[in-house]
């Protein structure tokens, strides 16, 4: 997992997996979750997500959740700090979007 430790940004894939577990989810629905929520664009290998998934969890930004009703599948859920990166994560995209439309609009001079 490559993130830009400098600027903060995050990759797609870390963004993607930290919002596919706000709420509990294993590792084939998180890989669902993202490839629905792109319509097909974003779609990850299983190597992929685990390697980010463990990644995520050694940053302590998600931690396991233990679901008593069903013991087969592994679940994660987003840890407060993985919701404070979230946050920031859409605060900077947000500042890129005004800036670039911007730019695009013609309204900014660069």
């Amino acid at each position: 997992m490559r993130d830009n430790i400098k600027g903060g940004a995050l990759t797609e894939t870390t963004f993607f997996v930290l919002l596919a577990v706000y709420k509990p989810n294993h590792g084939y629905g998180i890989m669902q979750f993202i490839e629905k929520e792109t319509n097909g664009r974003v779609v990850l290998g299983a190597g992929t997500l685990y390697g980010a998934i463990n990644a995520l969890a050694k940053k302590k930004w998600i931690a396991p959740f233990d679901n008593e009703a069903d013991n087969n599948k592994k679940e994660y859920i987003i840890t407060d700090a993985g919701k404070q990166k979230a946050r920031e994560e859409l605060k900077r995209m947000g500042e890129v979007y005004k800036l670039a439309s911007a730019i695009i609009r013609g309204e900014r001079n660069q």
